[in-house]
């Protein structure tokens, strides 16, 4: 297969924000099922909470700004 053909589709189906997608979905999830077992969480544990749930707007971007080159 020839290189330009591989960008090509890697572009086409946009693979590298659909994986980014994915592994930010599956942190998220792990991290809100380890915040919200917590007792007594402590201000350290909801700022990072925060961070990672903050990060959404970030890869969502990163998602919906990423085109296909022309």
């Amino acid at each position: 297969m020839d290189k330009d053909k591989v960008i090509d589709i890697i572009d086409r189906f946009r693979i590298i924000p659909r994986i980014i997608i994915v592994l930010y979905s599956y942190i998220f999830y792990n991290t809100a099922q380890w915040f919200m077992l917590l007792d007594n969480p402590t201000a350290p544990q909801a700022m990072f909470i925060s961070t990672i749930v903050g990060a959404s707007a970030a890869f969502f971007g990163l998602y919906v700004g990423s085109d296909r080159k022309k």
